[in-house]
């Protein structure tokens, strides 16, 4: 038996931010509708690779991160969703111990990216995934955060830039038997 959807909203709220001619476009999600489910699900099971089950997106929690208290942005290509990416305010997290690690808490300047994904046959063309990520960054600008932080596997983060910190390696990371770190990156 499926779970039952929390939002009963059938069509999903949004705000086209950049398109293409190639009928690619990056879109910010006010609210996600039911129409958006299955494709967010599938999508989500790229993660669970990386990041175990709790990566999963579900009927349940999609609601939780796809609304207009989260930055939450979809790329789709010929009206398919290829890939997402989700910041959320640190404050959120203040409860978890992980949180406590980072100093900005409470600042209310920080946005954890908690998670990013596009199609595997959409990675690497196209430029894809670093318009997703473009526009997410410079939507984290117009909304004054200061700093974009995440876990990422152990070697990732200084990929990003040159004054991305490491804030906290931890040894084991909800069940993956690699090491996690925890980043911090200004704007």
């Amino acid at each position: 038996m499926s779970e039952m959807p929390i939002n009963s909203i059938q069509k999903t709220q949004k705000q086209i931010l950049a398109s293409s001619n190639t009928n690619f476009q990056i879109e910010l999600i006010t609210e996600i509708g039911q129409e958006d489910y299955l494709d967010l699900i599938e999508i989500s099971k790229y993660l669970v690779r990386q990041f175990g089950s709790q990566a999963l997106l579900t009927n349940r929690n999609i609601p939780k991160y796809f609304n207009d208290n989260t930055l939450p942005f979809i790329a789709r290509q010929n009206g398919t969703i290829i890939g997402y990416i989700i910041g959320v305010p640190i404050e959120n997290f203040k409860e978890e111990a992980w949180a406590q690690h980072d100093f900005n808490m409470g600042k209310n300047n920080t946005l954890y990216t908690y998670s990013f994904v596009v199609k595997e046959q959409y990675q690497g063309r196209g430029g894809y995934a670093k318009t997703l990520k473009r526009i997410y960054l410079n939507w984290a600008v117009k909304r004054n955060y200061k700093y974009i932080t995440g876990h990422v596997k152990q070697g990732i983060a200084k990929r990003f830039s040159n004054d991305t910190q490491i804030v906290k390696t931890f040894p084991e990371w909800y069940g993956q038997k690699t090491p996690f770190e925890y980043y911090r990156r200004p704007l």
